[in-house]
């Protein structure tokens, strides 16, 4: 309670597939985490991708990158996004955009999601300029030929994205 005031805690869910955790990811969490008292971050088992890094291993590297994040706690979840709205009695879905394609995606989910709950919510948070051109895919191609993957993902992970990319390739 703040001053005699029943406070409800407002609870934001970042949800992705976060194959691997990258940071723009980071970015994304960091900064929506200074807009709420409570970020879920979801990693989510999407059945239309065949992640490289196993659903346990991308629930620890976002643990590790978000270390020392305050507010942040890091889940796994299969099944509907909205459902998972309801458990955690979120107030917003964050979502990052990189470029005016994300948007129509976006838009067209938050749609889609809004028909199933009409208290659905999307909070569209625009990359950082540096991040911008930081995609999961791409970090994945860098490591696969032998590339450097220190600027796009967090030093803790780094190197275990670079052997996990470097197996799969063997």
């Amino acid at each position: 309670m703040i001053r005699g005031v029943p406070y409800e805690v407002k609870t934001f869910l970042f949800p992705g597939s976060f194959d691997p955790f990258s940071l723009g990811h980071r970015d994304i969490a960091k900064r929506a985490a200074d807009l709420c008292d409570r970020l879920v971050v979801a990693v989510l088992n999407n059945r239309g991708k065949s992640p490289v890094f196993s659903l346990q291993e991308r629930v620890e590297m976002a643990n590790q990158s978000l270390s020392g994040v305050p507010g942040v706690e890091v889940i796994s979840y299969v099944g509907l996004l909205v459902d998972l709205y309801r458990n955690v009695d979120a107030a917003a879905v964050v979502r990052g955009l990189r470029a005016e394609s994300d948007f129509r995606i976006e838009a067209e989910m938050a749609a889609a999601n809004k028909l199933l709950n009409p208290d659905y919510e999307v909070i569209l948070l625009p990359s950082s300029a540096d991040m911008v051109f930081i995609s999961s895919s791409t970090i994945k191609e860098v490591a696969f030929f032998g590339g450097d993957v220190s600027k796009m993902v967090c030093p803790q992970i780094a190197e275990f994205v670079k052997a996990k990319i470097s197996e799969r390739k063997a």
